[in-house]
């Protein structure tokens, strides 16, 4: 999987792997539109915790490994973030 987009390509996965929709899995979580699936896939944003408990049962992932995809990819970005910001102080 890509650093990058570690949590999007892990849920992307689970959901192939389960074989559902992404249709399927809006329905279930409640939501409108499977919009909101593609767009967690896609890493444009990421579920909250409760769709993230959800989606752990779902897939049939379990609580501890769908904890530690999600912390890594945070960890990833938030030091992405943090590279960025200080590259752009020490241009100025």
């Amino acid at each position: 999987m890509r650093q990058k987009n570690m949590l999007a390509d892990f849920l992307k996965q689970k959901r192939v792997s389960a074989g559902l929709s992404q249709r399927d899995v809006a329905d279930k979580l409640g939501y409108s539109t499977p919009q909101f699936i593609s767009n967690w896939e896609r890493g444009v944003s990421h579920p909250p915790i409760n769709a993230l408990k959800r989606l752990g049962e779902l897939y049939k992932v379990s609580a501890d490994d769908l904890f530690e995809v999600t912390l890594n990819a945070t960890i990833h970005e938030v030091t992405q973030d943090l590279r960025r910001k200080f590259a752009s102080s020490k241009a100025r």
